[in-house]
């Protein structure tokens, strides 16, 4: 799988505290990052900062949720693409500027890292996300703070970021969305029942907090909420819109919507499409829980073979810090799923997962169900070979570890120990979406990059200075 993209939070309430809406926020954006959490809050003279490793509930009590008091805030669910998962690294980022507070949450990856940091003249950032919040910092003018200080220092500021950044940002008045020009990763506005208002990665963490999804913050589009309502800006000179395609694969949760389109209805659609194009016969269909269960659906109704669950996934296993000794290390996946065998003996399966990026956990996957008695494996996926690094927001920028850029996918099938493998095609993919047209990034699938990349990219670039 993937390494997940960042989900990010903001809330603006006249009537209420938001600290507990930013926690539940996040808590519906848990997926989308593991490694820590974090939360800031403004009453509108200061901004409080609560952030440590951790999942959301281990992170957040009640009494830690009591002391970020205020009507507005940011929210942050980590997984790292650029630095070490340390405390230091955890968001929101925080500057203070004279008499002006300053917070940032960040999803996504810059591609011109190394040349802000010698812009900046920085040497203590350890992330890309860092940087931002140093240069939006610096080019506060701390005169005009009360007034638009965060946000015309953002318009100057913003054009000078490549690569990925869908941010929620904040002062002590107000709060702030953000995404890049290609709008590589997803940003969203609700409203609350009270006249607030949220923003948020996903539509289904509007759902969670009662909000009413109002529509998605445009590629390339500056969302400033204050007392007087959102205010929209525009602060770069080209705009080309390009989400990532794996939100609909894979990232986002089923339940929500992206480009006006069901997540679920996409992937269902998905699984149709792969069986069109790599029909086999079997006994049952099963997927890889989670993000392979619509897929499977899918593929099972358009091939009348019965659907049956034959994995079961641990729910409570998040990342964790914690090494494990070398007998858990070997059982390694059984950390996450377990087989049924009752379902899998003696049965010609199709196995269904939505990507194969390394290939090892696949392998390891395909060798269990195998063990479960299962007498063919038929692998089905709905999504492309991932033959490219992304430098957009997932952790694979090593090209060489990609199993479908050193491997055809028949090699690929006999590496992984499968009767048969089946790739769904990146048209067939785009098709599912319903919004072929809207625009994506397919650089990961396909090799074109909207956006120039590094020549070489290092995750701990910043910490090997």
């Amino acid at each position: 799988m993937p390494g997940e993209a960042c989900g990010v939070f903001a809330a603006y309430s006249t009537t209420q505290r938001v600290s507990h809406l930013i926690y539940f926020g996040l808590f519906a954006l848990q997926h989308r990052g593991q490694e820590s959490a974090g939360i800031a809050t403004s009453d509108g003279e200061t901004v409080t900062v609560f952030k440590d490793l951790g999942l959301v509930p281990q992170v957040f009590d009640e009494p830690a949720l009591a002391g970020l008091d205020g009507h507005l805030g940011i929210g942050h669910t980590r997984y790292s693409t650029m630095g070490s998962t340390t405390w230091a690294n955890a968001q929101p980022a925080h500057r203070q500027v004279g008499s002006t507070s300053v917070a940032l949450g960040h999803n996504g990856n810059l591609t011109n890292t190394a040349e802000l940091a010698a812009a900046l003249g920085v040497s203590e950032a350890t992330t890309d996300s860092d940087l931002m919040a140093e240069g939006l910092a610096r080019a506060i003018d701390d005169g005009r703070s009360d007034a638009r200080g965060l946000e015309l220092a953002l318009m100057g500021v913003a054009p000078t970021w490549q690569g990925a950044f869908s941010l929620v940002l904040m002062d002590q008045g107000r709060i702030v969305g953000l995404r890049d020009p290609h709008g590589f990763r997803p940003l969203c506005l609700g409203s609350l029942p009270d006249g607030g208002w949220v923003i948020a990665s996903e539509s289904a963490a509007l759902d969670l907090v009662g909000a009413r999804f109002v529509r998605e913050v445009a590629a390339g589009e500056m969302l400033v909420i204050d007392a007087g309502g959102p205010r929209s800006y525009h602060p770069f000179p080209e705009v080309k819109p390009g989400l990532c395609l794996f939100e609909f694969v894979y990232f986002a949760r089923p339940d929500t919507h992206m480009y006006g389109r069901s997540i679920h209805a996409a992937r269902h659609e998905m699984g149709r499409r792969l069986c069109e194009e790599h029909p086999v016969d079997a006994d049952v269909v099963v997927p890889v829980p989670e993000s392979g269960i619509p897929a499977a659906q899918g593929y099972a109704a358009a091939s009348g073979i019965p659907y049956t669950d034959g994995l079961v996934k641990n729910r409570y296993v998040g990342r964790t810090f914690i090494e494990p000794t070398q007998l858990l290390r070997d059982q390694g996946i059984r950390l996450k799923l377990n087989p049924i065998p009752e379902t899998l003996r003696g049965r010609r399966v199709v196995l269904v997962d939505d990507s194969i990026v390394r290939g090892s956990t696949t392998k390891k996957l395909v060798s269990m169900v195998r063990e479960a008695g299962a007498a063919e494996v038929h692998l089905r996926i709905s999504s492309p070979p991932y033959r490219w690094p992304c430098f957009y927001g997932m952790d694979t920028s090593d090209r060489d570890t990609l199993i479908a850029a050193r491997l055809g996918i028949e090699e690929i099938r006999h590496h992984l120990g499968a009767d048969s493998l089946g790739y769904l095609s990146l048209e067939a993919l785009l098709e599912a979406t319903g919004v072929a047209d809207a625009g994506f990034c397919t650089a990961c699938l396909s090799g074109r990059y909207p956006a120039e990349v590094p020549v070489t990219a290092d995750k701990f670039q910043l910490e090997r200075r």
